[in-house]
This record gives C-alpha cells, sequence and structure tokens, in this order.
C-alpha cells in the first residue's frame, strides 16, 4: 500500500445498521438518547433536556449567547469527527460503496465539502482531492491529496519534492493526479462513486473541467468502475448526529426571542415603523448576537384580507403580521415565520378569526409530524397530510423542507407553495431517522371579523426526527400572536 509522505492518524468506528418498517438500511448512531420523555405543546414526546421555555408555551423564549469563537469551534470539529467515523462508513456501507472520490478548486467547492471541513477551513486549497475508501472490517480510510488534514481527520498527502523553505511543497498539476491512480491502482475499488448528478445539486459537485482530468487520470479500467449515488452526499449531508441538538435548539429559542421582540412595542409604534424598518432591525439584531441571515428577512402585514406592498408600509393598528426569518450560527440554519398582531384601542388580544386561522395552522402543523414516518416518501407524506387536512375542513397548502447544513437542505421535499399535487424527484425520496425539517405551510381562512375576506396564515417551525423515528418540534411552535400594544 502506498504510503502518504506526511501522515496523520485519523482513528475509525463504525456505527450499527438497522432496517426501517419499509427495509431502508440506516445508520445507527452510538449516542443513547435517554433523557425522559416529557410533552411539549400537547405533542410528541421530548428526548433531549429543553428549555423551561420550551415546556411551557407561555415561558418567554431567551437569548442564549454564543459562545467565543474558539469554543464554537471546538464544538463544530466534534460534530465533524462524529459525522466522518460514525455516519460516513454506515452509508458507505448501506449504498454499497467502495471508494468515493471529491475533487474541487478553490472556490468551485463540492456541496458536501462543507459537512467535512474544519471550522477553520473557509476555502478548498488549490486543488482539494478527498479519497473515501471504506476496507473489510467497515471503517473508511480518509485520505487528501491537497488542501488540509482538517484537524486530523484525513491523512494528508504531500509533494516529495523540498519547497524553498525546506518543506515539503504541496502536490501540484499532474504529480496529484498521477499520485490519484496510483492510490486507486493500488486499493482496486470495485465501484467508484463520483458525485455527478442531474437532479440534485447535493450530489453534482463535481464540475465540468474537475471531471475531464479526473477522468483521464483514473485510466480506461477505472472509469469503467465510476458509478452515480446521489443519495451518499445527500443522505451525509442531511444526517444529524445527536450532539448537534442542544445547541440547535438554543439556536432556535434564540429565534423565537428576536422575533417575539422585533413584533413588540420595543421595536414598533403603531403609525409610526414601516415594515422596513422591522426588517433592518432584525438584520442589525442577529449581527449584534454574532449570527447572520442566510438570506434578507421578509416582514408584511395583512389589513382587513388586503396585503399593502407598495413601498415601506406603515404598521397600524388592527394589522395582522408576518415574518420569514432565517439565521446561521455555527454553521447551522433556522428558518421561522410567526405571526403577530397589532392591537386596536380596547383590545387585549388578537380577534377570533385571526386566533382560528392560526389554531388551522397549528392543526396542519400536527398532521405533518404525524404523517412524516420515516420511510415514507416526502410526496406520500404531502398525499396524506393533504388528504387529512381536507377531511377536517382546513384549506391550506404544505411546503416543507429539510433543514441544517443548509436552510433548503438535502432531503426529501414535502410539497413546494405551487405544487401540491407533489414534488416529481425531491419528493420521491424517503424520510430518514435523524434528520430536521423546517415544517412550512399556511391555512387559509374567512375571518368574520374582516367581513370575510380571507386572512393567510403562514407558519414555519423547525422540527425534529430523532434515530428512532419519532418526532418532536426543535424549541416549540408558535400558539399565540405576538402582540403590539
Amino acid at each position: 500500500m502506498i504510503q502518504p509522505h506526511h501522515a496523520l492518524p485519523c482513528p475509525e468506528t463504525s456505527g450499527p445498521l438497522r432496517r426501517s418498517r419499509r427495509g431502508l438500511l440506516v445508520a445507527g448512531l452510538a449516542v443513547a438518547l435517554a433523557a425522559p420523555a416529557t410533552a411539549q405543546d400537547g405533542f410528541a414526546p421530548t428526548r433531549f433536556d429543553a428549555t423551561v421555555a420550551a415546556r411551557n408555551p407561555t415561558a418567554p423564549a431567551r437569548i442564549h449567547p454564543l459562545p467565543t469563537e474558539r469554543e464554537q469551534a471546538a464544538e463544530m470539529q466534534a460534530w465533524v469527527e462524529a459525522r466522518l467515523t460514525r455516519v460516513l462508513p454506515a452509508l458507505m456501507a448501506e449504498h454499497d460503496v467502495e471508494m468515493w472520490i471529491l475533487s474541487m478548486r478553490e472556490y468551485g467547492e463540492d456541496p458536501v465539502f462543507w459537512s467535512m471541513v474544519s471550522p477553520t477551513t473557509f476555502a478548498a486549497r488549490r486543488r482539494s482531492i478527498y479519497i473515501f475508501h471504506r476496507q473489510e472490517d467497515g471503517t473508511v480510510e480518509r485520505l487528501a491529496l491537497g488542501g488540509t488534514s482538517q484537524g486530523g481527520l484525513f491523512e494528508i498527502y504531500r509533494s516529495p519534492r523540498p519547497a524553498p523553505t525546506g518543506e515539503q511543497a504541496e502536490l501540484w498539476g499532474n504529480e496529484q493526479w498521477r499520485l490519484l491512480h496510483e492510490i486507486v491502482s493500488d486499493r482496486d475499488p470495485s465501484n467508484i462513486v463520483l458525485n455527478i448528478d442531474p437532479q440534485w445539486a447535493f450530489s453534482d459537485g463535481l464540475s465540468a473541467g474537475e471531471r475531464e482530468a479526473l477522468e483521464e487520470a483514473l485510466g480506461a479500467e477505472y472509469r469503467g468502475r465510476i458509478r452515480r449515488e446521489p443519495n451518499l452526499a445527500i443522505d451525509y449531508i442531511q444526517t444529524r448526529v445527536p450532539e448537534m441538538l442542544p445547541r440547535y435548539e438554543r439556536i432556535q429559542e434564540t429565534v423565537h426571542a428576536i422575533i417575539a421582540e422585533a413584533f413588540s412595542n420595543a421595536v414598533i409604534t403603531p403609525g409610526v415603523t414601516t415594515t422596513e424598518d422591522v426588517i433592518w432591525w432584525l438584520r442589525q439584531r442577529v449581527t449584534e448576537l454574532g449570527m447572520r441571515v442566510w438570506f434578507q428577512p421578509s416582514v408584511s402585514v395583512q389589513r382587513a384580507g388586503d396585503v399593502p406592498s407598495d413601498g415601506p408600509v406603515v404598521i397600524e393598528r388592527g394589522d395582522l403580521l408576518w415574518t420569514d426569518f432565517g439565521v446561521v450560527a455555527l454553521r447551522l440554519k433556522t428558518d421561522t415565520q410567526h405571526q403577530g398582531y397589532v392591537l386596536r384601542e380596547g383590545e387585549t388580544e388578537a380577534p377570533p378569526g385571526l386566533r382560528a386561522c392560526m389554531a388551522a395552522s397549528n392543526r396542519m402543523q400536527e398532521i405533518q409530524l404525524e404523517e412524516m414516518e420515516p420511510g415514507r416518501t416526502g410526496n406520500e407524506v404531502l398525499a396524506a397530510s393533504r388528504a387529512r387536512m381536507e377531511a377536517e375542513g382546513i384549506e391550506g397548502t404544505f411546503y416543507t423542507h429539510p433543514i441544517g447544513d443548509h436552510g433548503h437542505g438535502a432531503g426529501p421535499l414535502i410539497g413546494l407553495w405551487d405544487r401540491q399535487e407533489g414534488v416529481p424527484g425531491r419528493g420521491d425520496v424517503p424520510i430518514r431517522p435523524d434528520t430536521w425539517f423546517s415544517i412550512e405551510l399556511q391555512a387559509v381562512a374567512p375571518i368574520p371579523e374582516w367581513g370575510g375576506k380571507r386572512a393567510q396564515c403562514r407558519q414555519e417551525e423547525e422540527a425534529m426526527v430523532d434515530g428512532t423515528g419519532a418526532r418532536r418540534w426543535v424549541f416549540r411552535r408558535q400558539s399565540r400572536h405576538h402582540l403590539v400594544w
């Protein structure tokens, strides 16, 4: 076996495999979820130590300051190691992949790259080639031809040529491709997966130029062993390790707290504050907390059935408020939609019609979460959810998506706002354990207080499917309007 010019040790462990109710082989995780179950907002058990606010929907959500940058990096590094040592071997066995090769250049990174590199890595270096080779004992050898060892998680190969400083030079040009061919020939894999796929961006990270050079380096014999397995990248990106959840719960509670402040008199003065003012307040607040947004927040109003849209809208009493807001912290994304209401004189809560509309969207959330059984495809969940919604006399739409490393993440779509009949391809993959979803939907209902005009009651909340298939909200869902007095 060829030895690396400079290698760093990387211990491996493999996770057990089990089958879901449909025979889907899934990766088992070593960490037991042993916390006692409690009810959360009347639905689904929780298996992690949640905050008091999560258990009590009337308790105010709290801001959780992020740890120092150094502490964040240590936490994220542990997640990367857990995924490479536990999740990846199980997935390569599940999909019968013997070798997986990722090749990319600086600023042309494969989407999966960001799910397997250290928090101190900000781009691929020169040309970075990563080779994953599944061995007979089930462990996965991880080799880096260029780039870095990602904190000791990869064996890194250097050039035998000395640099002017006396150190070993980095691999460059044809010597990289020659070494790739040697490594592949030495291991002689029966199949080689490359990330090429016309449907899933997450599995299509090999650029055209890289593919040409890579296939030439492999030679005719090994080109014949190339296969496409898009689910390997998709499943690796979407799989969460349990260690991520406590941090994600705190981030999500912080999001709830930020929205509660935005939709309050601390930010909004009726008749003065505009929707644009609230948007930029959200942006500034996120920055102050050491996070960032992954899309421009949206804030809008519905006013007696109308949606004013010309320029920044001044927020008035009686307005139904809505925001779509997503942050990034420790590389984890959130995506949340909440509603608020600006009280009229003499009111102490939103009108009954708007409360009933939110109750309908809450019921849709329950239906969707109940139907999201591992092994069912996104389109199957969509059809079952819509049938139950319609049977209960609710009008609405579902458009749920995975979330985690990406805002619109890898995994099955459960509808799109404009595709309620199902999403071909991306809705045909099954839900897996150990995944997170952003349950996004809207109920539409006539509001008596608006003379029967209709309101769109849009909500979006993060939910999780744990390793046993149990489902729950990551923090909690909104069941009461945020109020501006």
